[in-house]
């Protein structure tokens, strides 16, 4: 059984930097946080991201921790559980902009152009639709806002790590749809 005492002893040397107490914390907590955490984002990424950034927070706040309002271990899944809901929050409000931005046509149709050129229109929109909200929205925010990954990064309140994966599988999702096989 995990003793609170070790647990206690452990948020004080985290509090005085010592990272070895947070990988001892870590490796005794995070499979259960992880599960918390899991169960509310129910994508395997996402819960990863969760829980990095609940283990960031207590490295940069340990002094946050009470021990008069619970254990060291209810602690960290209540941090973790609102981690997962801060993203969860934060991706469905991205996905509901996201939709209402793909109501409006992103490639317009001009009635002049070629037969060629009306399917590579048409190629790109289905591409585009084809990708996941994420790798849309980072795309849309560095192509036609013209923001950094650091400035997207920002904006989103996602890490940069993870906008800068955003964008190379978005990029390789259409580009994937282009592909001269696909084509004729």
């Amino acid at each position: 059984m995990i003793d609170q005492e070790d647990d206690l002893r452990c948020m004080e040397r985290i509090a005085d930097g010592q990272s070895q107490a947070l990988e001892e914390l870590y490796d005794r907590h995070a499979p259960l946080v992880f599960s918390v955490i899991r169960r509310i984002l129910q994508r395997e990424e996402d819960a990863e991201e969760a829980l990095q950034d609940t283990w960031l927070q207590l490295w940069r706040r340990p002094h946050s921790y009470d021990p008069n309002r619970g254990s060291v271990a209810a602690w960290l899944v209540m941090m973790g559980k609102s981690r997962a809901l801060d993203l969860y929050r934060s991706r469905a409000s991205r996905e509901r902009a996201l939709e209402k931005n793909l109501a409006d046509d992103p490639v317009p149709m001009n009635p002049s152009l070629s037969a060629e050129e009306r399917e590579l229109r048409e190629r790109i929109a289905a591409g585009w639709q084809g990708l996941e909200p994420q790798h849309r929205q980072v795309l849309e925010l560095a192509f036609w806002e013209g923001l950094s990954q650091s400035e997207i990064a920002e904006r989103t309140g996602s890490p940069l790590g993870t906008v800068k994966s955003w964008m190379r599988q978005g990029m390789q999702r259409l580009s994937g749809s282009f592909q001269k096989e696909e084509w004729r």
